[in-house]
């Protein structure tokens, strides 16, 4: 059984609001008494995707203190910019390419993908995208279930904001999970809002958003809840390959490390 405790959309811009937010939850996590095999935080980690923004969410994660709990694994989102998320967030050169990566544990596989497309808030998993994944897959073997986790909902969510910036061709994606039977479900964030759908035969579970939550049509007109509390998912992926998610709020401050 594979744990995947999941957050997106901290939207750090070095103000003190999204700092506490990122904080609060990041103690939260950190404090679990019991067993997480990693965190996935799903894009848009930055707000404006500054060298400086990453070097925060790299601290607040304990990306380079290594003092994290259990492995962090990233993905970048539209907010997100991929040369100095490179070198600023994962320590490593800066180039302007997909930041894909794929992790492997005893219960299964993640497979970390970049859905975004550098001036755009819309998304794209591109060739290289596509081609990583199949090879990756092809390494595995098959006898693992695995997740796909990126940014961009392949599917609508019945809200304006998020549905204006979708995953584009999202039928390639569909023909890639109909070859692809070890692939057990789709992880993402962007929307701003805690869901779970189904897309092309797969569970899609959609991140709620550490910095504000977004409200639905029949919720009221703003679409911004900035008091609501901070939110995260916990996936369990069991050894028959079904994907189950738990969503949580953060409440209460933030601990005085």
């Amino acid at each position: 059984m594979l744990v995947l405790a999941h957050i997106s959309d901290l939207h750090l811009d070095g103000g003190a609001r999204a700092t506490a937010r990122a904080e609060r939850v990041r103690d939260q996590l950190w404090e679990l008494p019991g067993r997480v095999d990693a965190l996935l935080v799903t894009g848009d980690i930055a707000d404006h995707g500054t060298e400086a923004e990453y070097e925060e969410a790299a601290h607040i994660l304990g990306l380079r203190a290594g003092d994290a709990p259990f492995p962090v694994l990233t993905c970048p989102g539209n907010h997100d910019s991929r040369a100095p998320y490179r070198k600023a967030l994962l320590g490593r050169p800066a180039a302007d390419g997909p930041v894909n990566g794929a992790h492997v544990f005893d219960g299964g596989a993640v497979l970390m993908c970049d859905s975004s497309i550098p001036g755009s808030d819309e998304g794209e998993l591109d060739e290289e995208t596509y081609g990583w994944i199949e090879s990756a897959l092809d390494g595995l073997g098959g006898d693992r279930p695995v997740v796909l986790a990126f940014h961009h909902p392949p599917a609508p969510l019945h809200h304006p904001l998020p549905d204006s910036y979708p995953l584009r061709r999202p039928e390639r994606l569909a023909a890639l999970l109909e070859r692809r039977p070890e692939v057990a479900g789709l992880i993402t964030g962007h929307a701003h809002t805690p869901a779970a759908t189904v897309f092309a035969g797969r569970p899609l579970m959609v991140g709620p958003g550490v910095t504000w939550t977004l409200r639905l049509p029949w919720e009221g007109e703003e679409i911004a809840d900035r008091d609501a509390p901070v939110g995260l998912a916990y996936h369990v992926l069991d050894d028959t390959g079904r994907l189950t998610s738990h969503f949580r709020t953060v409440t209460g401050r933030r601990r005085v490390r």
